[in-house]
């Protein structure tokens, strides 16, 4: 009977499994001393029974112990939250505008659901509404359901500026970006440029005084983010540090579904950021999903943060390509 010594090392280091591994041990050092009563005659007949039930045990063992620590590993890299970054596209102060009320859906929906979000960084448009901003939503559940959010949110309707009555298209950019335990990419620490600055905007005076605000620039890719809202710098780091691994594994996402062209056209959500996915028509009081081709008549409901209804379609019609695949 043969074991990897390697496994049972980590099974070893592991604290999740260092008691089943050192019953383990005291086992195969009874399977040990039983094999050597193998060559004594007298006592062959009772070892080999002994023997056998002690495989049986050892195995049991080992497949328990190999299965905690898969399952280790599958909680690690599963997503605990999202980071949720939306920007303002093609229309100016309206579509600013349409960004914050976008983002604030979300945020709706995911309060609903008593999910804990906070904001990390937001840039203001002139006149209202984000030109961007990132917001953390926490949960075991959030990535699952705003996965098929990635890509181009197009809004038709008369803004409140427009005096002629015309109605405007604009657009916003949606980029969903898993949060993980234990990142799936790599950073070499020299390729990241950090710079510390006063956070702008509301804070009270020790924000304003103290250099809090963090940029990470990742050198490679040019990626750059920024995290502002917290009192701490450190804080800050940390935040920025798991956006710019998240983006860059959104990134690695990207790249990867353009190789495999076959399992994409099998997906509801690409990963594809320039991807027009959702229109929202105010004078029709519809909105359309372009890649299931489903419309819904409460533009008003969706916009107060009742995405149910999209979400359950996404799903499902994701299972339907999965299970036609």
């Amino acid at each position: 009977m043969e074991f990897s010594e390697e496994k049972l090392n980590e099974f070893r280091a592991n604290q999740k499994t260092q008691f089943l591994a050192s019953q383990f041990d005291m086992l195969m050092k009874k399977h040990n001393e039983s094999e050597l009563l193998l060559s004594d005659e007298t006592m062959k007949e009772l070892a080999e029974e002994e023997l056998r039930e002690l495989d049986g045990q050892l195995r049991v063992l080992y497949a328990e112990m190999d299965r905690i620590i898969e399952s280790s590993r599958e909680e690690e890299t599963k997503p605990y939250g999202v980071m949720l970054e939306v920007r303002s596209g093609a229309g100016g102060e309206e579509a600013a505008l349409f960004a914050e009320e976008l983002a604030h859906a979300y945020l709706r929906f995911a309060e609903t659901r008593g999910w804990k979000t906070s904001p990390v960084s937001e840039s203001r448009a002139t006149q209202g509404g984000y030109k961007e901003a990132v917001f953390e939503i926490l949960s075991n559940e959030a990535y699952d359901t705003f996965r098929y959010e990635t890509g181009v949110h197009r809004v038709q309707r008369v803004p409140v500026t427009e005096k002629a009555g015309r109605t405007h298209t604009s657009t916003a950019s949606v980029a969903v970006l898993p949060l993980r335990k234990k990142p799936t990419v790599e950073i070499n620490p020299s390729d990241i440029e950090m710079e510390f600055s006063r956070a702008g905007g509301a804070g009270g005076q020790n924000v304003n005084k103290v250099e809090t605000a963090v940029r990470l620039v990742h050198v490679p890719t040019g990626i750059d983010v920024r995290s502002q809202t917290d009192r701490s710098q450190l804080k800050n780091r940390e935040r920025a540090m798991s956006i710019l691994i998240a983006k860059l594994e959104l990134l690695h996402e990207e790249q990867e579904a353009k190789k495999h062209a076959e399992v994409r056209r099998k997906q509801i959500g690409t990963g594809d950021r320039s991807e027009k996915i959702r229109t929202y028509n105010f004078p029709q009081n519809r909105v359309t999903d372009h890649r299931i081709k489903e419309s819904w008549h409460n533009i008003e409901e969706i916009m107060g943060g009742k995405l149910d209804d999209i979400f359950t379609a996404l799903g499902n019609a994701e299972q339907d390509l999965q299970g036609g695949a």
